[in-house]
């Protein structure tokens, strides 16, 4: 395997791993209101590739995040309990918005880094026909 196909191989799995986290990011963000939804979360993890040493990375489980839902006081809504309270749920919305603006700018780098790999395999091509 070249060097440049290690790192356009290391980029686009970056690339992958950042789309599946801003994916779970924005459907926290749209169910933000939703009674009982709980935040998803993607971890991510080293994969070597074969014995050439290089480690992509990989997304983990989805993982429902465990902290407690919030309890909102509407006695008007159909899923109110005798106390007038129901479960809503546990999107912190600044804390979404903070993390999709991290996993867009890390996207963006992993682009310039494939971007960057792609040219300078084109120019060594065209150097080598020379």
């Amino acid at each position: 395997m070249s060097e440049f196909s290690k790192a356009l191989s290391v980029s686009a799995s970056g690339l992958q791993a950042q789309s599946t986290r801003l994916r779970h990011l924005s459907e926290n963000i749209s169910n933000a209101d939703t009674p009982g939804y709980r935040r998803k979360t993607v971890s991510f993890d080293a994969a070597m590739i074969g014995a050439h040493g290089v480690s992509e990375v990989k997304t983990g489980r989805v993982r429902l995040d465990r902290t407690e839902l919030e309890r909102i006081y509407d006695p008007s809504h159909p899923l109110s309990d005798q106390t007038g309270h129901y479960e809503g749920s546990n999107v912190n919305l600044l804390l979404e918005l903070a993390d999709a603006r991290e996993a867009q700018r890390s996207y963006d780098a992993n682009l310039k880094m494939f971007e960057q790999a792609r040219a300078m395999s084109s120019s060594l091509m065209q150097l080598l026909r020379r």
